[in-house]
Formats: C-alpha cells, structure tokens, sequence
C-alpha cells in the first residue's frame, strides 16, 4: 500500500500525543481518561485497514498535531525541547526495536495476550494500564538509553502515574513503528518539514 503524506503526518502526531500525555501526567498527576484510553486502544489496532484506522479519527492526536505544527514551524517560542526530546527518543528506540524480530514478536504476543483481559476491564483501567506499563518495562526499556521523564517526584513516586507513563510511552513506540511504516524517516522529515507543517495544519481544519 502506497502511503500518503497525510498518514505519515498523523503516525508522527500520534508520537507527539503520546509524549503530551507523558509530560502532562508527569506534570499533574492527571490525563483525560478518554485521552489516555484513546491512545492505549491504538496498540490493540493489529488489523487496521489505514492509518486513520489506527486512531479512528484526527481527534485522538489532537493534540499531537497541534504538537508537531509548533515544533516544526520554526517559531522558537512554541518549541518545548522535553516534548521533542521524548518524541526523538521514542523514534531510537524504535529503529533498535526493528532490528530484533524476535523482540517485536514477543511484543505482539504479550499485546495479544493482554488484550484478552480487555473483556473484562476497560482499556485504562489500572489493572489493564499496569500491564502495559509491565511490558514496556521489561521488554523495551532494556534495549536503549532508558527516556528519563521530567515532571514532579510527588506525582513520579506514584506507582498508578508511573505505570500510565510507561504505558503511554509504548503506545508512542506504536505510532513510531507506523510512522517508519509509512515511510517516516529522520532524513524524510528533515527533508519535508514544510510538508507535515501543512498537512498538519489541513488536518487540525
């Protein structure tokens, strides 16, 4: 399937509305239940048909594009470097992800596993967000420079905020691992910058 810049601008948004969330519950101690969930969902989407598929609609990453048309527009004053240093960190663990196929098949496992339990408990429901958390510790965390999260040790020390954290985190590894599906690389994005920049802005319309 011949992907679009539309679909890799929204993959790259679904990275920003992941790191959103990260430093907004890191910051607060709060996320939007129906925020958290829509993200959390975008790791069950194994057969999703699309991109827009894979988040449903451009509500889900909101966030995320208005995210990314500020970072990448160039105004200095709107650019927050922790939001793009957690988004370039996601995207490096991602590439070393990618070169274990054994490790990327133990994560659909483990995802396959746990969507099972969705039956019974609501999809950010703690129970549900601390496995997902649990995974992304034990499987992810290992292979590359640990992200250190910036926000409040109050909030940090808690382990219910610490798991939505990791669980956030590995959903931003979901949208990384469609950004490079859909062509997304480091040199693509250098080199068409004004184009998610306008795809961007068409999609936040």
């Amino acid at each position: 399937m011949k992907h679009t810049q539309e679909d890799r601008t929204l993959a790259l948004a679904g990275i920003y509305q992941a790191v959103i969330l990260v430093k907004e519950v890191a910051s607060t101690g709060n996320v939007a239940d129906v925020q958290l969930a829509s993200m959390l969902e975008t790791l069950f989407r194994f057969d999703a048909k699309n991109v827009m598929d894979v988040y449903g609609d451009t509500t889900t990453v909101n966030k995320g594009l208005k995210a990314l048309y500020e970072q990448l527009s160039g105004d200095k004053h709107k650019i927050d470097m922790d939001i793009t240093r957690y988004a370039i960190n996601l995207l490096h663990l991602e590439k070393i992800l990618q070169k274990s196929p054994a490790m990327m098949e133990k994560l659909s496992s483990e995802l396959d596993e746990t969507q099972s339990k969705i039956e019974y408990f609501h999809i950010s429901h703690a129970n549900i967000v601390a496995r997902l958390a649990d995974i992304y510790q034990q499987n992810i965390s290992p292979v590359g420079p640990k992200i250190m999260v910036k926000g409040e040790p109050e909030f940090l020390s808690q382990t219910n905020i610490a798991n939505k954290v990791r669980a956030l985190l590995f959903a931003g590894i979901r949208s990384a691992v469609l950004w490079r599906q859909c062509g997304g690389s480091r040199w693509q994005l250098l080199l068409s910058r004004k184009k998610y920049v306008e795809s961007a802005k068409a999609l936040l319309k």
